[in-house]
């Protein structure tokens, strides 16, 4: 199955198939699968064309699909059965509209858009003259790595990707 581009291998599970987006892990992979009611263990090729509609949908523009409504599971009124033994005591309870007001995956990005986005941070950095800009510019290693041994490759792997 093909999702805007990327190839989702039929054979794969749903959630390790859709880390092949770039800038998208296992964590998020698995809220996306939670918002599209994506079962763990489901494979790609199991999906339902409801499914593929939305998740392709929702990939194209995380920020403008919709957020689901939650709906409590029981009512806010409810009162379980009392235990023979005191629970430990709750905290207070958080008014309804401040439960979950700010969804994680509205910020979402992938692909171009994180490309562009990480590209315009290191321009940002080299413009500034920071010491991060400074080692972006020289190809050489940015996260403290030693560099006694290993410059070589970092200079052949941050050519490559980060020439502007």
């Amino acid at each position: 199955m093909h999702v805007l581009g990327i190839l989702l291998p039929d054979s794969h599970l749903a959630r390790h198939a859709l880390q092949n987006f770039f800038g998208i892990g296992p964590k998020i992979a698995h809220r996306v699968c939670a918002r599209m009611q994506i079962h763990d263990r489901c494979k790609v090729r199991d999906l339902t064309q409801q499914q593929q509609t939305a998740l392709t949908a929702f990939l194209s523009s995380p920020t403008t699909y919709p957020v689901p409504q939650r709906v409590p599971l029981a009512s806010l009124d409810f009162k379980g059965p009392t235990p023979s033994k005191p629970l430990l005591p709750s905290p207070p309870a958080r008014p309804v509209s401040q439960v979950g007001s700010k969804d994680p995956l509205s910020t979402l990005k992938i692909e171009t858009e994180l490309r562009k986005e990480i590209r315009d941070n290191i321009q940002h950095q080299r413009m500034i003259g920071s010491y991060v800009g400074r080692r972006h510019a020289a190809h050489l290693p940015v996260r403290g790595q030693r560099t006694r041994t290993n410059a070589k490759i970092a200079k052949r792997l941050n050519s490559v990707e980060r020439r502007l």
